[in-house]
């Protein structure tokens, strides 16, 4: 294993035991955790809402391009007589 091989690992794996061993560490890094979690559930969330609204606007824009195109197609018409 690696760290048997390298110093900085060994130390840094006899930290982590340390600290994995600790309950309140362990519960502060659980909160931090479920924290994290639920910012980036609220984020995706948002982004399911941001391309929701992204296709209503897109679809009121092909609405409003297909009322100017009638009303183009009536403007000539009365143009013409």
């Amino acid at each position: 294993m690696l760290a048997k091989r390298s110093p900085q690992m060994r130390k840094a794996v006899g930290v982590l035991k340390e600290l994995s061993a600790d309950e309140r560490t362990h519960m502060l890094y659980e909160k931090r955790e479920m924290a994290l979690i639920g910012f980036e559930s609220q984020l995706v969330a948002k982004d399911a809402v941001i391309v929701e609204q992204a296709a209503a606007l897109a679809n009121k824009d092909a609405a409003l391009a297909n009322k100017d195109a009638e009303i183009a197609r009536l403007r000539a018409m009365l143009a013409v007589k």
